[in-house]
């Protein structure tokens, strides 16, 4: 008999207390009959689409998404993909972790038939000291030749507050619903999916390509690369604390980001990538490598 959806989301609040106390899993509790074999849950990188003509914030799905194409590995549609762009871990006002965890359970998702399970957040969120989010600080910050976008825009609000990007602060912000998913989902592999490389480590200098061939180029971007690295090195400390998977995005994709020859990501209208796809995000040959990175690991 499967619990009605708010007695278990009561049932996984208390779950979540008496782990936080006693430190003890959930491995051999009664889940739910069923599931799908994948679920996905994520942000804009693994939805990979915007609906900018939509005045409600809709989970709309890219046609050449990694969740896609992993779903056409897999022959079949055993696949549920709750991704939603602009979702964060809990960050309102949009969708969050927790929510779209809730909107994969009341469609059925979770049960011990689920084999995997991926988690892709972080970059919409708030940290730190400040509650500038990336989207915004791309206008303030990324775009601003004036200021630039050295650490200084930290204290001056204008970026994210990298001090704040941890991988115990990740991990508490996710154990929830990773508490929950385990409980529900036990034969599954939770997986936080990590970000592809979007400029190489180390430097200052930013780029995005506009059509292919005149490049706009930040000279003081250090604030933005340090809160990639950061969020990169948070994921991977949050997925061992958790006892969950990390799946390394970086290194498939490295020499491959906005400011390379060879871009795995949308520039403006860069005929090199998507001409039409969402700028900052993974082209169909960026989603192709995830894609296949998670089929190869866990579905064969």
């Amino acid at each position: 008999m499967q619990f009605g959806n708010s007695a278990r989301w009561m049932c996984a609040a208390a779950l979540a207390i008496a782990a936080s106390v006693s430190g003890a899993g959930a491995a051999g509790a009664d889940a739910a009959p069923g599931g799908k074999a994948v679920v996905v849950l994520g942000d804009s990188y693994s939805a990979n689409k915007w609906d900018f003509f939509s005045e409600n914030a809709e989970c709309v799905h890219g046609d050449t998404s990694w969740p896609t194409r992993l779903a056409g590995l897999m022959h079949g549609s055993d696949l549920l993909d709750g991704s939603c762009p602009g979702a964060s871990i809990d960050t309102p006002p949009g969708y969050t972790l927790g929510i779209e965890t809730r909107m994969a359970d009341q469609a059925g998702a979770f049960g011990p038939r689920t084999k995997l399970v991926t988690l892709q957040f972080g970059l919409n969120d708030h940290w730190g000291s400040n509650d500038v989010t990336l989207w915004s600080a791309l206008q303030k910050c990324v775009f601003d030749l004036v200021d630039g976008c050295g650490p200084e825009a930290v204290d001056q609000d204008r970026m994210p507050d990298y001090h704040g990007v941890s991988g115990a602060i990740y991990a508490q912000r996710i154990s929830n619903a990773v508490t929950y998913i385990k409980y529900y989902a036990p034969n599954a592999r939770i997986v936080l999916v990590g970000y592809p490389e979007l400029f190489p480590s180390g430097q200052d200098a930013l780029c995005i390509s506009v059509l292919g061939v005149a490049p706009y180029i930040q000279p003081r971007g250090r604030a933005l690369i340090e809160f990639l690295d950061r969020m990169d090195r948070a994921q991977r400390e949050a997925a061992g604390l958790l006892g969950i998977d990390f799946l390394d995005n970086r290194t498939p994709t490295a020499g491959h980001g906005l400011c390379s020859d060879q871009p795995w990501l949308n520039g403006f209208g860069d005929f090199r990538a998507d001409p039409g796809g969402l700028p900052f995000h993974p082209s169909a040959k960026g989603d192709s490598v995830v894609a296949g990175a998670l089929y190869d690991r866990y579905m064969q």
